[in-house]
């Protein structure tokens, strides 16, 4: 199976590697996240997934679009749903359309390893487009090694960040963090 993995960031990859190689599956990672912000972050899970990549031998695509105003001409309207209206959607659809155009047979997302993303829609979103480019979209409910994941993601001194990505989600994460 020619898998293209779309990847948020090395931390979240760090299980979903380790997962499918387990079941033979050797994974193309691909980086296309328009949503993280602001660039430095960009930058720092970028840099960090590249030197992770490297380290354990995986392919590694990285697709350069920082995005910020794309990312807010298509949110603005309604940023509450921005995760399930356009984050979600624009980077899998990214990752299918390549996937499609450079011969892979399956696409599939590390998002799928966070207890905090809609998982419900991440896999209907991915099932519409399997069905739209003729492609399979693989499934897997990574969340069982979501601590696995981050500890190994620790003990491997890989950069943590503390937000999703979009500056929303670092707006949220100051908001609950005050309430406390």
């Amino acid at each position: 199976m020619k898998l293209l993995l779309h990847t948020c960031c090395a931390p979240c990859s760090v299980y979903c590697i380790d997962s499918l190689r387990k079941e033979n599956i050797e994974p193309t990672i691909y980086w296309y996240n328009p949503n993280i912000h602001p660039y430095q972050e960009y930058k720092a899970r970028r840099d960090c997934l590249r030197e992770y990549t490297k380290n354990i031998h995986v392919e590694a695509i990285f697709e350069e679009d920082y995005g910020l105003r794309e990312f807010c001409k298509n949110i603005i309207s309604d940023i509450d749903n921005r995760c399930s209206n356009y984050c979600y959607r624009v980077r899998l659809e990214q990752t299918a359309k390549y996937a499609k155009v450079n011969g892979y047979d399956s696409f599939s997302t590390t998002l799928l390893v966070s207890p905090y993303q809609n998982h419900e829609m991440l896999k209907q979103i991915g099932e519409e487009l399997a069905e739209k480019y003729g492609i399979e979209f693989i499934y897997r409910d990574f969340r069982i090694g979501f601590r696995e994941g981050q500890a190994k993601a620790r003990e491997l001194g890989l950069y943590m960040q503390k937000y999703c990505g979009c500056v929303f989600s670092e707006e949220d994460r100051y908001l609950r963090s005050k309430k406390k």
